[in-house]
């Protein structure tokens, strides 16, 4: 049986890493390098970098910054974040990234994916959608970090994701981010009943319970931000990690 991958989620702006509450909020949390040595140290499996600052704004990745993040990561490192041209996919490759995770551009150039698919793989290119309910409940598709939301419904976006071969979904909850309040397992039934590929959660992790359930709705892997770099009701700054290990043995229990 496979073991359920653990992700920490670092969200980067203007080269510091901050934190955000569904997508707003920003909070500065420290230095990006200082918090992959940390998970290093923790022996973290593997880890995402999201340029929130370059999705916002649609500026191309920070080639020189993500270079020397990666350079200090001892575990596979997943980048999102201002990716619009194949010349951005194959410079991230080229500096170290494993995989590239891309969101806008799946409404905008879905032709550059396939061909990024072609040349290197399904398994190295991930879709990343954010979803935030409108005020009658339904799930509204959003991009560029929340900034924009697009016309197409959940559903035929979760067949846009299928069709044109992503190896890997990201499924995230705006109102989630950041609450530590629990994932929306409605969302997470919902998609990966529609999908044969993995679903990775992320949007509302708090406790290790959280992770439980996800698996539990179908999920193959988690993911949390907060939870990793925050401690205690005041949120102090202090980060941590669980180990796949110590996810499997509460499965057990």
């Amino acid at each position: 049986m496979l073991r359920t991958r653990i992700i920490p989620i670092l969200l980067l702006n203007d080269g510091g890493l901050v934190k955000t509450v569904k997508f707003s909020k920003d909070r500065y949390i420290g230095d990006p390098i200082n918090a992959v040595r940390i998970f290093n140290k923790k022996e973290v499996d593997e880890l995402v970098l999201l340029d929130i600052g370059a999705s916002r704004n649609g500026t191309p990745p920070n080639f020189i910054e993500i270079k020397e993040i990666v350079s200090e990561a001892f575990m596979p490192v997943g980048y999102g974040g201002g990716i619009s041209k194949m010349g951005h996919i194959e410079q991230l490759f080229n500096i170290g990234v494993e995989k590239v995770i891309l969101n806008s551009v799946i409404f905008e150039n879905k032709e550059l994916i396939e061909e990024a698919i072609k040349i290197y793989g399904s398994q190295s290119i991930v879709a990343s959608i954010d979803v935030k309910k409108d005020i009658w409940g339904s799930y509204k598709i959003y991009s560029n970090s929340g900034k924009k939301k697009q016309n197409i419904s959940l559903d035929s976006c979760i067949r846009l994701i299928q069709e044109i071969g992503f190896g890997e979904l990201v499924i995230n909850n705006i109102d989630k981010d950041g609450t530590m309040q629990g994932y929306d397992l409605d969302l997470i039934g919902k998609v990966t009943a529609m999908l044969d590929i993995p679903v990775v959660s992320v949007g509302g992790a708090g406790t290790i319970t959280d992770f439980i359930k996800a698996i539990k709705a179908g999920v193959s892997a988690v993911a949390a931000g907060s939870m990793f770099v925050f401690q205690g009701v005041h949120r102090a700054v202090l980060i941590s990690y669980i180990t796949a290990d110590q996810l499997e043995q509460e499965l057990k229990e």
